[in-house]
């Protein structure tokens, strides 16, 4: 058993599902909520996926690269894989940990008057976090498999 492809495609793949889930069948539910139960669902989802992504979207980045690296059969795939991991990092500390950081603070009641505008930009790259962790994990597959 190749334990590096093995702990490569789990990791990978339990982030991509757990992101990509999250993007598609949770989120849509908040954004229909009250403000205030909308503010109060998304402070406790930082304490949930804020405390395990950030150490399983690292580990998705290292375990890509280490595997492309290591690959007896390398191709451009396993490449692939790796960037669209990084990128999803990258976009998700520019762009999501700054907002999730303000949400944070927010008081339930009494949320910023620009708040909605706030939570439709961390959507919006909620998305791409989303799209490119699911695309790293099937470009993962792909490689393992040809």
């Amino acid at each position: 058993m190749d334990v590096l492809r093995f702990a490569t495609l789990s990791v990978t793949g339990f982030a991509a599902c757990a992101e990509f889930g999250s993007y598609t069948f949770v989120h849509p539910v908040i954004r229909r909520l009250a403000r205030d139960h909308h503010v109060t669902v998304e402070k406790g989802l930082l304490r949930t996926f804020g405390r395990v992504m950030p150490v399983l979207m690292t580990l998705c980045v290292v375990l890509s690269f280490v595997h492309a690296a290591r690959a007896v059969h390398v191709n451009a795939l396993h490449w692939l894989s790796a960037v669209a991991f990084t990128l999803a990092l990258a976009s998700t500390l520019i762009f999501n940990v700054p907002i999730n950081r303000a949400t944070d603070r927010w008081d339930p009641a009494n949320p910023p008057e620009n708040w909605k505008e706030v939570r439709n930009k961390w959507e919006f790259f909620q998305g791409l976090r989303a799209w490119l962790l699911l695309i790293g994990f099937v470009l993962q597959c792909a490689a393992v498999s040809i």
